[in-house]
């Protein structure tokens, strides 16, 4: 990481000769790409570094060329001869998901969803004409093969995850059935393919674009699709109802010819039903293979989404096999599955979390019945504490969290904290025991320790809803939550 930093610094530089006044990595979602923000006293800018060069050019050239209709897309100012890293503008750090998490289903957040969708209609419409669709990652176009291909990607990472008996000739018929219904879609332009609140961010009152790199041609209904049924968003039934109505008005517009509404529809419910089990799939490689703590607690809302789909929508087309697997991953009890146990005000159980200095104090008294409990040795990991500039911080302070977060194994430390640990508290919460100790220990006691005993906690808070004692014994500081 240190290196990457390094090179995106020096090539910035390149760029811009004015000191870097701040730099930061933004946290990324699923992709392997990094992100990082630089400001000088005269701008600010996003860096990306990626190691797919074959992603990088598809979205430099498709950023080029949506420029030219004037799309809402981040103008590129500098790319590295070996095309790893390239600056852009810097779109500012609100998400269209962010507003709608802090204001809620409000009149500005219905026009923000507008106002996307109608810059959606006129980047699909108007950029099919400017984009060379030779620069594609994968497929060209989302036809047959790849909608089957999405198909598959369900299958594979989240329906054979949950051993249920299907007949795999009949299953595939019926992939094969919708993939080719679908792929008569009379409307087919520049598709986004990852069309997400999170990939829309606001600055000045505005929209702007992100993450369209895996564009290529396809159906207008399937972004669409993306945007309104998107299961941390959470739209309700008459917002998703009334934006498609807006959506189609404004395509017909830029067409400059009403749409078949009832044909449009139609397919817009299987693209839909595409986008649900492609989420699905996604978060099964991410959550079930990977096992990604982010992805696997996103599983149940996404099976509530496929659920309330399936018992309120049609999709045009009997699929005999499939709709019979479909009812069977959304029963009840599969869903419950995926749903972590919660505490209530009736749980008992209190986990107490340290941080420690190996040095100092070595490892904290249980002074519980039961003993037992975790302790992680956080020595494996840089330490901050070595450098000047972090000797006086301690891992509460965003400098050293910065540090932590961008320059050290700390993320992946704690994801396999997180799998060790989710597995004891929920066992502990449904056999109704009192007490579990986890420490974290460092050299000092003051940097990483800290760092991941908050995040644990924070964690587990957010997770289980479990009563928290949290005591960083070396910076004395003791607090309590949910007593």
């Amino acid at each position: 990481m240190e290196r990457i930093i390094e090179q995106v610094k020096a090539f910035f530089q390149t760029f811009n000769s004015n000191p870097i006044v701040f730099f930061e990595k933004v946290p990324k979602s699923g992709s392997d790409r990094m992100y990082f923000r630089i400001i000088t006293d005269t701008g600010s800018y996003i860096a990306t570094y990626n190691e797919n060069v074959k992603e990088n050019i598809a979205f430099l050239h498709f950023s080029k060329a949506l420029l030219k209709i004037h799309a809402p897309v981040p103008e590129i100012y500098s790319v590295h001869p070996d095309q790893k890293i390239y600056l852009q503008e810097d779109l500012g750090s609100a998400s269209l998901l962010d507003k709608l998490e802090a204001n809620g289903l409000t009149n500005d957040i219905s026009e923000l969803f507008k106002k996307s969708l109608k810059a959606l209609a006129w980047l699909q419409i108007k950029g099919d004409s400017v984009i060379n669709y030779d620069y594609c990652i994968t497929s060209k176009e989302f036809g047959r093969q790849a909608i089957m291909s999405d198909l598959l990607y369900f299958k594979y990472y989240f329906l054979d995850t949950l051993k249920i008996p299907y007949d795999k000739e009949k299953l595939i018929n019926d992939f094969e059935a919708l993939s080719t219904y679908l792929d008569h879609a009379k409307n087919k332009y520049f598709m986004f393919r990852d069309f997400q609140s999170r990939n829309i961010y606001i600055k000045n009152d505005e929209v702007h674009f992100i993450d369209y790199q895996g564009g290529m041609k396809g159906a207008l209904q399937y972004d669409v699709a993306s945007l309104l049924w998107q299961a941390k968003a959470n739209l309700p039934d008459e917002w998703k109802n009334s934006l498609l109505d807006y959506y189609m008005d404004c395509a017909g517009e830029i067409l400059k010819k009403p749409l078949d509404r009832l044909s449009f529809v139609s397919q817009y419910n299987g693209y839909v039903l595409i986008r649900l089990l492609q989420v699905l799939g996604a978060y099964g490689f991410r959550g079930l293979f990977e096992r990604k703590a982010h992805f696997l607690i996103s599983i149940p809302l996404a099976l509530t989404n496929l659920k309330w789909f399936l018992e309120n929508k049609e999709t045009g087309i009997a699929l005999t096999e499939f709709e019979r697997i479909l009812q069977l991953i959304i029963r009840d009890s599969v869903i419950d599955t995926f749903k972590p146990v919660q505490a209530d005000d009736s749980t008992p159980l209190i986990v107490q979390i340290n941080s420690f200095s190996y040095l100092k104090t070595g490892y904290p008294a249980d002074s519980s019945d039961n003993g037992g409990g975790f302790v992680f040795d956080c020595r494996g990991l840089m330490n901050p504490g070595r450098l000047e500039e972090f000797k006086q911080v301690t891992g509460r302070d965003k400098p050293v969290m910065d540090f932590l977060e961008q320059q050290s194994k700390m993320p992946e430390f704690l994801n396999s904290v997180y799998n060790l640990v989710d597995i004891a508290v929920e066992d502990y919460i449904r056999r109704g025991f009192s007490s579990l100790m986890i420490n974290f220990g460092c050299t000092g006691g003051k940097h990483r320790s800290v760092y991941a005993a908050d995040a644990l906690t924070r964690h587990l808070r957010n997770k289980f809803k479990v009563k928290v004692d949290l005591h960083h014994i070396e910076q004395n500081i003791h607090e309590k939550k949910g007593f």
